[in-house]
């Protein structure tokens, strides 16, 4: 078996599902930024109505980060287990139902409980979504097949927020803050509906073959010393090879260190541009959105470039893009102080963020985690960067008052700056596949 280029006899049925398989499960996480996105848009109006604080919001988001973070560790390990099937209907369902329950909360306290049990439910969607991805798309494609897919949480975020705020300026006055939960709780559960009818864990449930043989493929494997066969898909051994990778590791240490500026331009940015500029709330949002824009365009040209310029290696990009991001975060607050300038330069850290982020979040975790730890791949490596999106989000606002907005990103720069030094070594880095033993 080789794998440069074979040739590939196309099955129009296995070929129907793959499709079938991304979109549903595209739009699944998708789906789930409905119900995640819904708090963010309700804080408005339940300033009045809930006499609820500032102070209290943030220790409401602080409780769900830290649900999502450890959620992301478990559900990881349980979509390796029992597939991703069972853990996206059960995660999937009680999300509609705990966001349907945070729109009847009527105190600051069931809030902020009902909140963290949805970042317990939100954090069931990525690590199971990525394994169902790596059953149908093989290592050779997926740089190009999760390129296309991460698009979602761009998507998702844009579509939930601009749902919560349509609902919310038309039917709050009628139906009270509670539509603002429970409209979004409506839309997820049409998407259960259609996950539970169009969804499958992998081919072999549908009497086809194993991506790689359909493809002609060596199987990757997580331990060098083991064969294909010796690594059994939904055993506790194989889960345990991924927790002791070195590789699986090494990605959530870099994620850690990505997370951060991630999320200090999500949270802070609108904030640093309208002191920075002068700029009201709506020019400083707009600017700052130039971060988000940039997202699907990097995620996209992320993967092509590692499948077709580097021959499905996804480490020179990462190592590539972290060393321009660490470069415009250094500069930032250095660069002259006109709107232009901001546009670019957001738009700028935006291009050479998503990209990595995407690569060693779900393609890189799937690849060396395979697709047999794919879950608990993708869970390590993104628990660890849930962990620094709350060092992002909350770390500016500490800094800013010792050491000034420089002070944030060079703190930002230094930590990417250390993530490309440390991804460096693994510029040639590829999972180690073997040919499965004949008969």
């Amino acid at each position: 078996m080789s794998n440069d280029s074979p040739v590939i006899t196309k099955n129009p049925t296995y070929e129907r599902w793959r499709y079938q398989i991304f979109a549903i499960t595209w739009l699944s996480y998708v789906g789930f930024y409905f119900t995640r996105k819904a708090f963010s848009i309700a804080k408005i109006p339940m300033q009045d109505s809930l006499n609820i604080t500032k102070d209290q919001m943030a220790y409401i988001d602080q409780g769900y980060l830290i649900a999502y973070a450890i959620g992301q560790f478990v559900w990881g390990m349980a979509g390796d287990k029992v597939g991703t099937r069972r853990i996206i209907t059960i995660g999937m369902f009680f999300s509609v139902v705990v966001s349907i329950m945070m729109g009847l909360s009527t105190t600051v306290q069931m809030l902020g409980v009902f909140f963290l049990l949805q970042g317990v439910c939100q954090s069931t969607g990525w690590a199971p979504l990525n394994k169902n991805m790596s059953e149908f798309f093989s290592q050779r494609e997926r740089g190009v097949a999760m390129g296309w897919w991460c698009t979602n949480y761009a998507v998702g975020g844009l579509l939930a927020s601009l749902f919560a705020g349509f609902i919310a300026e038309n039917y709050v006055e009628d139906y009270g803050i509670k539509i603002i939960f429970i409209a979004p709780a409506a839309v997820l559960f049409v998407i259960w509906l259609l996950f539970l009818f169009l969804q499958k864990d992998k081919p072999q449930d549908l009497g086809l073959p194993p991506i790689e043989e359909y493809h002609h493929e060596n199987i990757p494997v997580i331990d060098a010393e083991d064969s294909p066969e010796e690594e059994v898909e939904g055993k506790w051994e194989t889960i345990r090879d991924v927790l002791c990778s070195p590789m699986v590791w090494l990605l959530s240490g870099i994620y850690f260190l990505l997370k951060p500026a991630r999320y200090a331009i999500l949270f802070w940015g609108p904030l640093y541009i309208s002191e920075r500029l002068g700029t009201d709330i709506k020019d400083s949002s707009i600017i700052s959105a130039m971060f988000e824009l940039a997202g699907p365009l990097s995620v996209l040209a992320a993967g092509y470039l590692s499948d077709k310029i580097f021959r499905s290696k996804r480490m020179p990009v990462c190592v590539i893009g972290l060393f321009f991001l660490s470069a415009v975060l250094f500069s930032l607050h250095h660069l002259p102080s006109t709107q232009w300038t901001y546009i670019v330069a957001l738009f700028l850290i935006g291009l050479f963020l998503y990209g990595p982020d995407a690569l060693i979040s779900g393609t890189a975790a799937v690849d060396f985690g395979t697709r047999k730890g794919a879950s608990t791949a993708t869970g390590l490596v993104n628990g660890f960067g849930s962990i620094g999106a709350i060092i992002g989000g909350t770390i500016p606002g500490y800094l800013n008052e010792r050491w000034g907005w420089s002070g944030v990103f060079n703190f930002l720069g230094g930590m990417v700056l250390l993530a490309a030094i440390l991804l460096l070594p693994q510029w040639n880095r590829l999972p180690v596949s073997k040919a499965p033993k004949t008969e």
